[in-house]
C-alpha cells in the first residue's frame, strides 16, 4: 500500500492543481445565483436594473461557449500538446472577471459568460484526458472523478461567498483561483502518451519517470533503474506498437470499436442530461412548488446540493472500488426508482397530505440526486476517457462533450415547459424511464474498465 501511495504521489498532486480549474469555474457558476439579486435591482452595475430575458441570456451563453470550443478543440490539444490546451482554459475564466469588473454595460456580461463556458469547454475535454494519460489504471477513475467533485465543490463556494463578499471584490478573490491553477501546473510535464507521439522520446521518458515516482534514470539503484527503464519500454511499445503515432483519419472513427464506443458514450451523455441529474438543480423551487413543500425553495436547494456533494465525494472513493459497471448501473435503477416514486406521489397524493408531509418530497429528491451523484454525473467523463480508442481520444473527447452541451443546451429549454405543461408527475415518469433505459443498454454492453489500459 505505502509503494502504490509513492508511485501515484506526483499523479495524485498533477490531478489536484489541474482540478482547481474546475473549482474556478465551479465558483464562477454558483456566484452567479446570489448576484442576481443586485443585477436586478436599481444598483446594478451595468447603469440599469437588468430585465428577464437578458438574466436568461447570461444564462444561456454559458452552455453556448463550452460548445463552441468544444468543436475546436479536438485538433489543437493532439498539436500543441495537453499543457499548453490546459493553459488555455485559465485565459477566459480570468478575463471574465476583468470584464465584469470594469464592464458597466450589460454587453460585457454576455461577453463574460460566454467566454466562462468556453473556458469550461477547454477545461472538460483536456482535463479528463491529461489525468487518463498519467495516471495508473488503479486510480484512474478516482483521480477523474476528482474534477466533477471541484467543480461542484467550488459552485457551493460561489454560492456562499458571493452572498457575503462585495461584487467589486469578489473579481480578485476568484481571479486569484486560475492565477494559482496556471502556477501550479506550470512545472507539470507534458502526458507521456503525447510526447511520445510527437517523437519526443527523451522527454516522453523522463515524464514518464515523473508521474509513476520512478525516480532518475540515473539512479544509483542499478535493479530499480533497469525495471524503471523496462517498464517505460513496454508502455512505449504499446503506444507505438500500431499506428498511434499517426494523425486520425475519418477511417478511425469509422472502426468496429470506435463506433461501439460512440454508441455506448450516446447512451451514458443521454442519461446524464435526461436522468435528472441536471434538472432537479435548476428547476428545483419549481420542482418542490408544484410538489406543495412549505419548505423555502432556497433551503431546499442548499440541502438538494449537498446531497450531490455527497454523491460525487463518495463516487470518487468508490469507483475504483466497485468498477464503472457497479456504480452506473445500480444507481440508475435505485435512482429510476427513486423518481418513479415522486412521479407517483405526485399525481396520487391529496395537497393536503403533500403539505403536511413536506419532508417526503425532499428526501425522495435528495435521494434521487444522491443516486446520479454517485454514478452518471461524475462516471461520465471517466467512460469517455476508457471507452474511446486512444488514437481518436482528443477528438472523440471533444465530439462527446460538445454532444453533452447539444443535450443541456435542449434540457434547459424543455424541461421548463415539460414541467409547466405536463406537470412534475410526467416529468419524473420520464426521468425514471431514461435510467431504466440507460441500466438496461449498459447492463447488456457496457464493458468493465476498470484498470485497462487506455492504450488500444
Amino acid at each position: 500500500m505505502a509503494s502504490r501511495t509513492k508511485r501515484t504521489l506526483w499523479q495524485f498532486l498533477a490531478t489536484v492543481a489541474g482540478c482547481i480549474m474546475a473549482l474556478a469555474h465551479g465558483i464562477t457558476l454558483g456566484w452567479f445565483s446570489p448576484t442576481l439579486a443586485l443585477f436586478l435591482s436599481d444598483e446594478s452595475p451595468f447603469g440599469k436594473p437588468l430585465t428577464v430575458n437578458q438574466v436568461s441570456m447570461a444564462s444561456s451563453v454559458v452552455p453556448l461557449g463550452a460548445l463552441l470550443s468544444n468543436l475546436f478543440i479536438g485538433w489543437p490539444l493532439d498539436f500543441f500538446g495537453r499543457k499548453i490546451i490546459m493553459y488555455t482554459a485559465a485565459v477566459p475564466n480570468l478575463i471574465n472577471w476583468i470584464l465584469l469588473y470594469f464592464g458597466d454595460h450589460v454587453a460585457f456580461l454576455f461577453v463574460a459568460r460566454f467566454l466562462v463556458g468556453f473556458s469550461a469547454g477547454i477545461m472538460l475535454v483536456v482535463i479528463p484526458i491529461f489525468i487518463a494519460e498519467i495516471a495508473d489504471p488503479e486510480v484512474r477513475g478516482t483521480m477523474t472523478s476528482m474534477l466533477i467533485l471541484n467543480m461542484c465543490g467550488g459552485i457551493s463556494l460561489g454560492l456562499i461567498l458571493g452572498s457575503y463578499i462585495p461584487y467589486n471584490v469578489f473579481p480578485f478573490v476568484a481571479g486569484a483561483v486560475p492565477i494559482l491553477y496556471v502556477l501550479l501546473i506550470f512545472p507539470l510535464p507534458d502526458t507521456p502518451t503525447f510526447l511520445l507521439k510527437r517523437g519526443r522520446d527523451e522527454k516522453a521518458m523522463k515524464s514518464f519517470y515523473f508521474y509513476k515516482n520512478l525516480g532518475s534514470k540515473s539512479s544509483s539503484d542499478l535493479t530499480r533503474e533497469a525495471a524503471a527503464e523496462a517498464e517505460f519500454n513496454t508502455f512505449r511499445e504499446n503506444v507505438l506498437g500500431g499506428d498511434v503515432a499517426q494523425n486520425a483519419s475519418c477511417r478511425d472513427f469509422f472502426s468496429k470499436t470506435a463506433l461501439k464506443a460512440f454508441g455506448l458514450i450516446s447512451v451514458v451523455l443521454l442519461c446524464n442530461s435526461f436522468s435528472g441529474a441536471f434538472a432537479i438543480l435548476n428547476y428545483v423551487a419549481k420542482i418542490f412548488f408544484e410538489l406543495g413543500s412549505r419548505i423555502p425553495p432556497n433551503t431546499c436547494g442548499n440541502v438538494v446540493g449537498v446531497f450531490q456533494l455527497l454523491g460525487i465525494f463518495c463516487a470518487v472513493l468508490l469507483v475504483d472500488r466497485l468498477g464503472r459497471r457497479w456504480l452506473l448501473i445500480p444507481t440508475f435503477v435505485v435512482a429510476g426508482l427513486g423518481e418513479l416514486t415522486v412521479g407517483l406521489l405526485k399525481s396520487f397524493a391529496s395537497k393536503d397530505f403533500l403539505r403536511e408531509n413536506s419532508w417526503l418530497g425532499l428526501t425522495l429528491i435528495c435521494f434521487v440526486e444522491y443516486m446520479v451523484s454517485l454514478g452518471v454525473i461524475p462516471l461520465t467523463f471517466v467512460v469517455i476517457v476508457e471507452l474511446l480508442p486512444v488514437k481518436i481520444l482528443s477528438i472523440g473527447a471533444s465530439i462527446s462533450m460538445a454532444a453533452l452541451n447539444i443535450l443541456l443546451i435542449v434540457v434547459l429549454a424543455v424541461y421548463p415547459l415539460m414541467i409547466s405543461g405536463l406537470g412534475v408527475g410526467s416529468v419524473m415518469y420520464m426521468s425514471a424511464g431514461v435510467c431504466f433505459f440507460g441500466a438496461i443498454v449498459l447492463g447488456m454492453f457496457l464493458p468493465e474498465t476498470k484498470g485497462k489500459q487506455i492504450i488500444q
